[in-house]
């Protein structure tokens, strides 16, 4: 495989996936008071959201340093590597995408580097690095790769809800969502991802209307190629989702993932999402 495919730890990209496709993950890292970790790296899922709940401490996040990513590319760049496709987090969420562009400058290799700029997170950006990784293995050039990623943006849809917005708020990646603040006690925030930020879609009482809504939004796409369900801390809850929606896209093909540590300190516990990828 000659034209390497790079993410960030945001992607939240089953652990399989990511090595049967030879995708890399840059972390981002997590700080609870002086603590630093790397983002599935030095902390792993159960620990976090262990330590978001009970540990009396919310954490903060941090983007990879532009060194981060140079360190990256030079690594790959020795591997007979053609071409770089390095695809991240929508920069109105976090400084990655920046980082990786002056990654990119530092870095000194030889061979292209494309960064390009999701505008979503989680799986919603994972199914487009899924696809260029496949494209990848499947022999497409560089340019094609590029071409088809910033196609796929406008495919994905993507819409979840939270079972609070205190995580959200207190890390300040509400945006346009803002707008539920203050109307919102006692039930769930259903939002969407568009135009880099988050949307807001309006709430459900209970997780079992926001399971209903998730499916009636499922409903709505047309030719998906792909599919995942995402979880923070209800993996039950997912499998249930994903049972509901198998009559729109086989079980058995659905990317179960779960939040990592820096999108779990933003979602916090009991958030669940739906991503599609429409062909």
């Amino acid at each position: 495989m000659t034209i390497k495919i790079v993410t960030d730890s945001t992607a939240d990209l089953p652990a399989d996936l990511v090595k049967n496709l030879g995708i890399t993950v840059v972390p981002l890292y997590v700080h609870f008071g002086t603590e630093v970790f790397r983002d599935g790296v030095d902390i792993n899922k159960e620990t976090f959201f262990h330590r978001l709940i009970h540990g009396g401490i919310h954490p903060k996040t941090s983007q990879p340093s532009p060194e981060d990513f140079a360190n990256v590319y030079r690594e790959l760049a020795k591997d007979n590597t053609t071409g770089i496709v390095s695809i991240h987090i929508s920069s109105k969420f976090s400084g990655t995408y920046q980082s990786a562009i002056e990654g990119a400058k530092l870095s000194g290799v030889s061979c292209p580097i494309e960064v390009i700029d999701s505008r979503l997170l989680s799986m919603g950006m994972g199914l487009i690095i899924k696809a260029a990784a496949v494209a990848s293995r499947s022999g497409k050039k560089l340019g094609e790769i590029v071409e088809d990623c910033k196609n796929s943006i406008p495919k994905i849809k993507l819409m979840g809800f939270f079972d609070t917005l205190r995580y959200v708020q207190v890390g300040g990646r509400l945006g346009k969502a803002k707008i539920l603040m203050g109307s919102l006690l006692g039930v769930k925030p259903v939002l969407t991802v568009a135009d880099g930020e988050y949307q807001p879609c309006g709430r459900v009482r209970n997780t079992a209307k926001g399971l209903e809504r998730l499916v009636e939004f499922a409903k709505t796409g047309k030719n998906i190629a792909d599919f995942s369900v995402i979880h923070s801390t209800t993996p039950e809850t997912a499998h249930k989702l994903a049972d509901m929606l198998s009559d729109i896209f086989p079980k058995d093909q659905t990317i179960l993932a779960q939040l990592g540590a820096v999108l779990g300190t933003h979602g916090g516990p009991g958030t669940l999402w739906v991503a599609y990828r429409e062909s």
